[in-house]
């Protein structure tokens, strides 16, 4: 699918011009892979790249245009259960145009960022931007499902919970390998800044570009260490909760077995010291079971067991 926008007063506006400044392909079809390879001359295997959630971010110099792979989260849906993934995006920069690659449809070029838009290089950085905001947003959203999940695990006995948490852990872990490799890519973008000819500006937004990614990234790094280093406090809170549940059981199995067995032993067919026609002796029975019920219950009350 194709989407063609052009800077009107400053922001981006869909309008299908075929000379707007800024073309999406949103995971394209065999002929539209065909026109970007023949017509556009972008290498096939960079466009492959743009596709491909794996591959890294970088930075490519081709004849007629700059290649540029980062890495920005997918949209999330609940039948993803709890699992954050990221996908690449391709920003091929050519003189009069920006075309951007992506495999799956989500929010580019929304919010605050896309303000004052003069030109393609205003454009690229600010989708830059997004993708780290994008990734805050995100690890956010991941830090308040974890606090959920911890209320569960503290007194639920599933692994359910807990599983989740490990998941969650492994998108944090991918989102840090993105947003690192992201840096990277922001890194050489300031380097080679006049060879991208930027102006002071761009090289200015590149600055603050790289000051959220560094933040980005350090914020990412403590919600994996915090998750990390208390996964085994989870599991040990799941252990205990069904250790305290056996050991309520095996009380309650004892109180049980109790009155049973004071009953099997005065129903055995041997001589008892309780003679035979004695009117009191099933309320007698009755009192030992009753009376060693009530011992066990207020020996486990008094001992918090």
């Amino acid at each position: 699918m194709l989407r063609q926008l052009s800077i009107v007063d400053g922001r981006l506006v869909e309008n299908g011009d075929k000379n707007a400044l800024v073309h999406v392909y949103i995971a394209p079809d065999e002929a539209e892979r065909r026109y970007l390879i023949d017509q556009l001359k972008i290498d096939e295997h960079t466009l492959n790249s743009a596709l491909d959630p794996d591959e890294q971010s970088r930075l490519e110099f081709e004849p007629d245009h700059v290649a540029i792979i980062f890495k920005r989260p997918r949209h999330y849906s609940a039948v993803d259960a709890f699992l954050f993934k990221v996908s690449s995006t391709g920003a091929f920069v050519f003189k009069d145009k920006l075309v951007v690659v992506v495999a799956d449809e989500g929010p580019l070029f929304e919010g605050r960022p896309f303000v004052r838009l003069q030109g393609v290089h205003d454009v690229l950085l600010r989708l830059i931007y997004r993708s780290i905001s994008h990734f805050v947003e995100h690890i956010k959203a991941i830090n308040a499902i974890s606090g959920e999940l911890e209320q569960q695990i503290s007194t639920s006995m599933e692994n359910r919970y807990l599983l989740n948490l490990f998941t969650l852990e492994k998108s944090l872990v991918y989102y840090l390998g993105a947003i690192h490799t992201n840096g990277v890519l922001i890194a050489k973008l300031k380097d080679n800044a006049t060879k991208l000819g930027f102006s002071q500006d761009n090289v200015e937004l590149l600055d603050d570009i790289l000051i959220e990614n560094n933040q980005c990234k350090y914020q990412a790094e403590i919600y994996v260490d915090v998750l990390a280093n208390l996964m085994d406090a989870r599991a040990s809170i799941i252990s205990n909760n069904l250790n305290i549940r056996i050991k309520a059981l095996t009380i309650l199995t004892i109180i049980i077995m109790l009155p049973t067995l004071i009953v099997s032993i005065f129903s055995m067919n041997v001589v008892l010291p309780v003679p035979h026609d004695w009117p009191y002796s099933f309320w007698f029975i009755m009192a030992l079971c009753a009376g060693t019920t009530l011992l066990v219950g207020a020996l486990w009350w008094k001992r918090r067991w």
